[in-house]
Parts: C-alpha cells; sequence; structure tokens
C-alpha cells in the first residue's frame, strides 16, 4: 500500500481527501445543526450551471462554479425567506433552473467537454495540483469566516428568533452562511461529484452528533471522521478499480449504519439494566 504514495496523483488524492475534510467537517455541522439539508442540495446541484459556463467560456470548470454556487446561495437565501412561494418550491425550482442552464451551456460548447462526468459523479484520483491550491485557498477562507462569526453562527443556528430580537442581522448572517456552504461544496465537487457532494456534507456531521453536542468538538470529530473515511475509500476504490467519490460515501454510509446500530444497542442494554436494578 505505502509503495502507492510514490504517485503523484495518489498523493493529491490524499491532500484533497484531507482539504474537503476540514471543509466538510466544519461547515456539515451547521447544515446539520440548522437543517438546511435540503437547501444545500440545491446549491450544490445549481452550481452545476457554473460548470457548464466555464466549459462554454473555454475557462477552467471551478471558476466558473466559485461565482455561480455564491450566486446561487444568495438567491435560494433571499428567495427561501422573503418569497411568498413555499421555501420548497422555490428551491426545487432554482436547483432545477441550474441545472438546465449547465446543460445548455454544455450542449453550446463546440466539441466534446472532457471530464464532465467527474464534476457530476466525482474522481479524486484525477483532482490536478491546481485544484488542490484552489481547495486549500478556500479552505482557509471558510475556516477564517467560521473563527470571525463563531458566536454569530452558534446563536443563528440554536435560536434565531432571539438573535434577531437581539438585535443581529439574522438574514444577513444566514446568506453569509450560505455562501460558505457554497464555497465548501466546490472544495468537495472534485472528490465526490455534485450528485453526491450533500452526502459527504452531512453523514460525518451526522455521526459526530451521535457522540457529543458541543459544537466545537462535533467540527473535530466530524473532520476526523471525514479524513479517515476518505483515506479508506480511496485505497478501496483504487485497490476495486470502482468510482472513487462513489466508494466514499459507501464507506461513509456503512460506518454510520455500525455506529447507529451499535449505540442502539448500548443504549437498549443500559434501559435494560435500568429496569432490573434494584
Amino acid at each position: 500500500m505505502f509503495e502507492l504514495l510514490q504517485y503523484s496523483f495518489i498523493q493529491n488524492a490524499l491532500a484533497a481527501a484531507v482539504l474537503a475534510s476540514i471543509a466538510c467537517g466544519i461547515i456539515g455541522v451547521y447544515v446539520v445543526v440548522k437543517k438546511i439539508v435540503f437547501i444545500s442540495g440545491g446549491i450544490a446541484h445549481a452550481s452545476f450551471g457554473g460548470i457548464g459556463l466555464g466549459y462554454y467560456l473555454g475557462i477552467n470548470p471551478m471558476f466558473g462554479v466559485v461565482p455561480f454556487s455564491l450566486l446561487s446561495a444568495l438567491v435560494m437565501g433571499t428567495v427561501s425567506k422573503k418569497s411568498k412561494i413555499p421555501e420548497d418550491s422555490a428551491i426545487g425550482i432554482l436547483w432545477s433552473l441550474g441545472m438546465a442552464l449547465g446543460i445548455i451551456f454544455v450542449y453550446l460548447t463546440p466539441g466534446y467537454a472532457p471530464d464532465l462526468m467527474t464534476y457530476l459523479f466525482g474522481n479524486i484520483l484525477t483532482v490536478p495540483r491546481f485544484d488542490l491550491y484552489l481547495m486549500l485557498a478556500l479552505d482557509a477562507v471558510i475556516v477564517g469566516a467560521v473563527y470571525l462569526f463563531y458566536k454569530e453562527f452558534l446563536a443563528l443556528c440554536f435560536d434565531e428568533e432571539f438573535t434577531t430580537v437581539q438585535g443581529v442581522p439574522t438574514q444577513k448572517l444566514y446568506l453569509l452562511l450560505l455562501c460558505i456552504i457554497a464555497l465548501t461544496i466546490v472544495v468537495l465537487i472534485k472528490v465526490v461529484g455534485i450528485i453526491l457532494v450533500i452526502a459527504l456534507l452531512t453523514i460525518p456531521a451526522t455521526l459526530s452528533r451521535k457522540f457529543t453536542h458541543n459544537l466545537k468538538q462535533m467540527m473535530l470529530i466530524s473532520i476526523l471522521f471525514g479524513g479517515v473515511i476518505s483515506v479508506t475509500g480511496i485505497g478501496l476504490s483504487y485497490a476495486l478499480d470502482v468510482p472513487s467519490g462513489a466508494t466514499i460515501i459507501l464507506v461513509l454510509s456503512f460506518v454510520y449504519g455500525l455506529v447507529a446500530v451499535g449505540m442502539e444497542m448500548l443504549d437498549g442494554r443500559g434501559v435494560s439494566g435500568a429496569k432490573n436494578s434494584p
């Protein structure tokens, strides 16, 4: 296994796994606690419009995804809070619109769109060095924003109404949080693709919530789960010659199932022991 580390694409894949785990470990906790998985999925899929735009303009699709995903986050956040249209309906419409624009842009692009399936389903084994630098820069922005607004995001997640009463601009904070989620999605796209990105964003955070309810501890545990399981998934995908993104998600789901069943059994034994104790 260790001889694989001599290959640059394996080194890039491991670096991408670590960078993705940091982003999803931190922001995934907010997504799970705030219960905004659906809107996060909407942002992820709407960002496909940016990929199509990148191909159409002849630039790196990642440069198209960043502004497009940020715009999607702002529009979805504003519409979901201020529009009379039901939130799930508005997100569904914008989700479909982004995907449709991406398809149109790709269709209008002359020739064949290379690596398109990578953006849809992910392939961490093909992450180039440049994308690692972009992921590192986005990670720095994400960590910096969370560090600066940690208390505000904490209040927003647990008691938005009280935070509003206290004079905190919750609408602007909510939009900022969605923009950070959008940047996290950009980081994760090359790892698992747009289709599966929401799984990597939520499963590690959901796992960490089973061990603690302290937000900082949840983030650390989520980063650890994401990193270890992503590296395991990369190894399995290389050994079995199967898609890396899907393998990572399968391993995550398997571990989540084991932990959930194990904790249920422990809770059951605890209850049983309490009933039988004098």
